[in-house]
């Protein structure tokens, strides 16, 4: 009995090794194959890292380094850096003074050999406060004696030197094409209209208000004057400002100098002219400045600018002169 079932039992253990044997190769060669298939093995992002930074990170790193003030309109004039050098001469000028400083500093210039002018131009009220921040100057042209008298109350004139140097009228000057079809002094009112004039600190801007006071006093009434302020689209902190938008067309109408007009180019600017009753006589001066070192060249150049010449000179840009 006992060989009879050892038999089928050694059977049953001999089948079920090869089974076991048979899953084992099974798996090996099923192993094998997963590691020999190419596309398995090929890593999918090979993308570099830097390639994949999202859109609004590289967004946000380019707006950091864009620096916070760029977009911001700067529209005072910085201090200039002046220092006292013997036989030139620093004159801070009214700006409206700008197409004749040129000439004016050639003829002093060849007067008086071996001395320079250098002119810094602005605005009346931007040249005051530089020179009460302590901006170095042997001459200062205003263009209005409210900032005269006000520089001299505070003791930086030597107050003797002080005199009227000229004079100007107010005008309206319309571009050449009058894109706004401005025939009067009336049609600035109208619907529609842009208009330039200068801010109510700086002398041309004063000027402007009271002749505008005056047209509207005299002749047009106070609905014309609520009108033209309502036109006025554009306020400039120096008299070339306002001429410079009615040049490039960006403005219909501005009020500016008469002798910015007689100075431009022929055919630059149409000009409404204003009676001399609404007008307003703007007047110039010129003072030697007490912490200046120059003196004696100063003394030359006020001298020169009250002159025939200098007189000539001023004369021939449109100013009217004061002797």
């Amino acid at each position: 009995m006992s060989s009879k079932t050892t038999k089928p039992n050694a059977i049953i253990i001999l089948s079920m090794i090869c089974s076991l044997l048979l899953i084992f190769a099974f798996a090996a060669g099923c192993t094998s194959g997963t590691t020999t298939t190419p596309a398995a093995t090929t890593p999918v992002a090979a993308t570099p890292v830097e390639t994949a930074v999202p859109v609004s990170t590289v967004a946000a790193a380019i707006t950091t380094e864009v620096p916070a003030q760029a977009a911001v309109t700067v529209t005072s004039t910085p201090t200039p850096v002046y220092t006292a050098s013997e036989g030139d001469l620093v004159v801070y000028t009214a700006a409206s003074l700008t197409g004749a400083s040129s000439a004016l500093g050639k003829a002093f210039e060849a007067a008086y050999p071996g001395h320079k002018v250098i002119f810094n131009l602005a605005g009346t009220q931007t040249l005051k406060e530089q020179v009460e921040a302590g901006a170095y100057a042997d001459v200062f042209i205003s263009a209005s004696n409210k900032y005269t008298t006000a520089l001299k109350q505070e003791n930086y004139f030597i107050n003797s030197s002080v005199k009227t140097l000229c004079y100007n009228y107010i005008v309206v000057i319309t571009p050449k094409d009058n894109p706004g079809n401005i025939q009067s002094l009336s049609d600035l009112g109208k619907t529609g209209k842009m208009l330039a004039i200068g801010t109510k600190e700086v002398p041309v801007g004063i000027a402007t208000n009271a002749v505008i006071d005056n047209l509207a006093n005299s002749t047009y009434g106070q609905d014309w004057k609520n009108a033209v302020y309502a036109n006025v689209k554009s306020y400039e902190t120096a008299e070339p400002g306002v001429a410079n938008k009615v040049a490039l067309g960006e403005v219909d109408a501005g009020f500016v100098y008469e002798s910015t007009y007689k100075a431009a180019s022929a055919g630059t600017y149409n000009v409404l002219t204003i009676s001399k009753k609404d007008n307003y006589l703007q007047t110039y001066s010129i003072g030697v400045l007490r912490e200046g070192t120059n003196k004696d060249v100063a003394n030359e150049f006020e001298q020169f600018m009250l002159s025939s010449v200098g007189q000539g000179i001023l004369s021939d840009y449109g100013f009217t002169p004061a002797v």
